[in-house]
């Protein structure tokens, strides 16, 4: 059978992706990678006050990929709640864990908790305003 696609979360920060991206691998583990506008071939077209914003970030960890940047374009960044993260977890140690550490200085804002699909679920905004549902499948 033929892979099928898939989606990547891709966020953008204005100006805290490093700090959000370290943030969230504390919480899931994984490896980090940041390439900073001052190491990229745009270092040169951009003010030097952009050269330590993020221009690419990815965290991976397992089958989890995350993205992320600091370059937010000419209209400017907005929040809302129409996109979500969300994290499939492998065990019930493992949602309860990455929930406490995501929820840290965010809201918690639906209780881990057991669903009439049969799975544990939670959701959360974290402290950068991203939602965040999490899921574990026993």
């Amino acid at each position: 059978m033929k892979r099928m696609s898939h989606i990547i979360a891709y966020l953008t920060f204005r100006g805290c992706c490093r700090q959000a991206m370290t943030f969230y691998q504390q919480c899931l583990g994984g490896e980090l990678y940041l390439q900073t506008v001052g190491e990229s071939p745009m270092a040169e077209r951009l003010p030097k006050r952009m050269q330590d914003c993020i221009v690419h970030a990815c965290l991976t960890h397992q089958d989890m990929r995350l993205m992320a940047t600091d370059m937010v374009g000419e209209a400017g960044l907005w929040r809302g709640n129409s996109v979500s993260l969300m994290l499939d977890c492998r065990s019930e140690e493992e949602i309860k864990a990455c929930y406490q550490k995501l929820s840290k200085e965010g809201q918690a804002t639906h209780p881990i908790a057991p669903t009439f699909w049969g799975a544990l679920f939670g959701g959360l905004t974290d402290k950068y305003g991203n939602h965040w549902l999490l899921n574990y499948q026993g």
